[in-house]
């Protein structure tokens, strides 16, 4: 016996979405009205920022709604905070399908609300709206959700694509500048792995786009290089997602900085955000491109420089140390089905994956991540870290 399910859901970018005469965050996946009691799930950030917003939008609509606020931060990714809005679904009475729970926050929140939506009842629809530039344009397209178990990242999870996300980049123009950097950091990703213009947008805007909060106060809301950065990023991991939705295939080149970064990420806790760490990833596996001759000293200093002038790192102590390399990609290989599928670039905008990664080239790598430590913008690289 076989067994197929077509999956579909909306990402809809939009603007003020907490205005009560704008109707889309009342309405139910397909457009349809509201008429039943649902929850509203929010991070005690949002809370603080929006609350009050939010809390006149549905009484002004007269829409049924109950509140249960949540803390933020990957400390609080965990399964207690899972059953806990599995326990509130409960008491409010969530029906199947025609109740889906809104959750409004940061990547933490969105991943706990669906996996608690997965579990409820089997698997219950539910609305997404980030609220964080790495939740924008990552998390905002991603199909899985999970919680942090034993020290490691989302180790327990499920596959629960939301029928409807909204994202609103007004959201996150209160957003500290750390936590913009932080989301670019998934932005670079996107660029090198398929998107040279998006590339050059980081580039050319990088300070700019952080400190405007993509914003684009000097462009207007639609022509600026805050909404095109937004879209090409959204757009291009949904374009990558798509294709391969389930991870059925587990050569994906959207796992580009999440090689080596999801257990340095777990052991700096509460040191470094996400995207920080994709973003040294990013740099770490252009250095291996570098070694093996398949970028150009020239594109590696672009890169190296985009970064910094996104305000991010390019590396980290634990990213010149060959020990913990060797760690972080044994413990992704078992993800991968003991195969590194490792993707590295062939140039900007271009991959392809190998599977021959040797621990001499980690650790010249690693000699290489250490100079990145010991310079600033104005340093010199050899670039060949001895090797």
């Amino acid at each position: 016996m076989t067994a197929s399910r077509q999956v579909d859901y909306e990402i809809i970018e939009i603007y003020d979405l907490f205005n009560p005469g704008n109707p889309e965050l009342g309405l139910l996946p397909g457009r349809k009205p509201s008429k039943l009691t649902r929850l509203v799930v929010m991070d005690h950030t949002v809370d603080e920022i929006f609350g009050e917003r939010i809390r006149n939008y549905f009484s002004v609509n007269r829409l049924f709604v109950e509140y249960l606020t949540l803390p933020g931060g990957d400390e609080n990714k965990t399964l207690d905070q899972v059953l806990r809005i599995a326990r509130r679904l409960s008491e409010i009475g969530t029906h199947r399908v025609g109740t889906p729970p809104i959750a409004i926050g940061g990547g933490v929140l969105q991943d706990v609300v669906g996996m608690a939506s997965s579990l409820y009842r089997r698997g219950i629809p539910y609305v997404r709206v980030p609220t964080t530039l790495l939740a924008q344009i990552d998390g905002s397209v991603s199909a899985k959700n999970g919680v942090n178990y034993e020290g490691f990242r989302n180790r327990l999870g499920t596959f629960a694509p939301p029928p409807r996300t909204l994202i609103d980049r007004s959201l996150i123009a209160t957003l500290p500048e750390r936590q913009i950097q932080s989301g670019l950091g998934e932005a670079l990703k996107m660029a090198l792995i398929k998107d040279p213009v998006l590339f050059e947008l980081l580039e050319e805007h990088g300070p700019q786009l952080v400190a405007d909060r993509l914003q684009d106060s000097d462009n207007g809301n639609d022509a600026g290089p805050g909404r095109e950065v937004m879209h090409r990023a959204i757009s291009g991991m949904a374009e990558e997602l798509q294709k391969n939705l389930w991870e059925t295939d587990l050569r994906r080149i959207v796992d580009y900085g999440h090689t080596f970064s999801p257990v340095i990420e777990m052991q700096a806790l509460p040191a470094l955000l996400h995207g920080e760490v994709v973003a040294m990833d990013c740099v770490l596996s252009a250095v291996l491109a570098l070694h093996r001759g398949m970028l150009t000293p020239a594109q590696f200093e672009r890169i190296v420089n985009t970064t910094r002038g996104m305000g991010l790192a390019p590396s980290h102590p634990m990213f010149a140390d060959p020990s913990v390399l060797r760690r972080a990609l044994a413990d992704t290989m078992r993800h991968r089905d003991n195969q590194q599928h490792l993707t590295l670039l062939q140039g900007i905008g271009r991959t392809i994956f190998v599977n021959d990664l040797t621990d001499t080239e980690l650790d010249c790598a690693a000699q290489v991540m250490t100079e990145l430590l010991e310079t600033d913008e104005s340093g010199v690289l050899s670039l060949q870290g001895g090797c």
